[in-house]
């Protein structure tokens, strides 16, 4: 993919008043184009968010950067701020993506009754609206979207390509939901009888808040009675299983391939690394960090770090870990010090004998 342009250039006194920071070098220097560090050219922005990746780079093309600190040896232009990174997203938020303009609404849309519809809207063909759904603003649905009856998706949201939203579920503003994704699917809830699992219907719904974007292939289980929530600004990665009536706090993070088991309770701010699982009705407290594989068997106090299966202190497994290499030559030491102590053993066991042999051998005193 070529990297990201404009169509005229953009010169660094336009970035610097986006994103604040000091600028060293010529103000009027032009940029067209978005590139990393190893890829950029004379015409290109990059940033530099710390002195690690200088180690590693070569020789810099780059036209200006966005750096943490300035670089006195190196001639580019450059803008120093606090977080380039999130400089960077701004410019390209900014000046490289534009929003398509509104198509409308496609002929072979098939709608129940009662609909609403705001204005601006990009409904591609073959979306699928049951009755009383509401559709907001400035929304776009690719193709294969269904939207199940008394649904409801807020302002500026995007489904992309077969994007499922069940009945009775509320999607909020600047919703993002990528492709396959399916919300308000049935919970897994069964009681067994008679040696039968009997279905226990799924009449709760899953309400989904501001800002939340959802990767490609989630699933978000409707609530058995209730609502699945995802609250405000947290974004959940490709293929991750959601059972019902959890509820994810604001701003959290949740890594591809995470499984969370049902009504499970997780604070704001929380980081859940890549496939790890955590099980039914427990407690994730606010600004958990939870390392990649781990497996959550238990709550979880606020403002901590864990990791291993099943979950322990960051510092303990770290320590674990460190030990598990060495686990064949343990083994073999343990095995040497039991043989040692069984000899050693045996030889008092002979010296205890011998001495209780003279003991008795000895004459008595006259």
């Amino acid at each position: 993919m070529a990297a990201p342009q404009v169509p005229s250039s953009i010169t660094l006194t336009e970035i610097h008043q986006l994103v604040g920071g000091t600028l060293h070098g010529n103000a009027q220097t032009k940029v067209s184009a978005l590139a990393s560090l190893s890829e950029a050219n004379p015409h290109a922005l990059s940033f530099l968010a710390n002195d690690k990746a200088l180690k590693t780079l070569g020789e810099l093309h780059a036209g200006a950067l966005l750096t943490h600190r300035h670089l006195s040896d190196l001639a580019i232009p450059q803008i120093v701020v606090g977080n380039p990174q999130l400089a960077f997203a701004q410019v390209a938020k900014k000046f490289f993506v534009h929003p398509a303009a509104p198509r409308g609404i496609a002929k072979d849309l098939a709608q129940g009754v009662d609909v609403r519809i705001g204005a601006d809207t990009s409904i591609w063909s073959f979306v699928t609206l049951g009755d009383r759904v509401t559709i907001g603003a400035r929304v776009t649905l690719y193709p294969g979207v269904f939207i199940g009856s008394e649904s409801t998706i807020g302002d500026d949201c995007i489904l992309y390509p077969n994007v499922v939203v069940r009945e009775g579920c509320s999607l909020g503003a600047r919703v993002i939901v990528h492709a396959g994704t399916v919300i308000g699917s049935d919970g897994f809830g069964y009681v067994q009888h008679e040696g039968r699992h009997e279905k226990i219907p799924q009449l709760g719904g899953v309400v989904i808040e501001d800002d939340v974007e959802l990767g490609a292939n989630v699933t978000i289980d409707r609530a058995t009675l209730g609502s699945t929530i995802i609250k405000q600004g947290t974004k959940v990665d490709n293929l991750v299983q959601i059972a019902h009536n959890v509820s994810v706090g604001e701003h959290s993070i949740v890594v591809a391939q995470v499984g969370i088991a049902g009504s499970t309770t997780i604070g704001h701010h929380v980081m859940i690394g890549g496939q790890a699982g955590l099980a039914d009705h427990i407690n994730i407290g606010h600004q958990v960090m939870i390392a990649a594989r781990a497996g959550v068997n238990r709550s979880l106090e606020p403002n901590q770090i864990v990791s291993g299966a099943p979950v322990m202190p960051h510092e303990t497994w770290m320590k674990a870990q460190a030990v598990i290499p060495r686990l064949p030559e343990l083994r073999q030491l343990v095995r040497s010090l039991e043989q040692r102590v069984a000899t050693l053993e045996d030889q008092l066991k002979k010296t205890s004998a011998q001495s209780t042999t003279t003991k008795n051998t000895r004459p008595p005193k006259t």
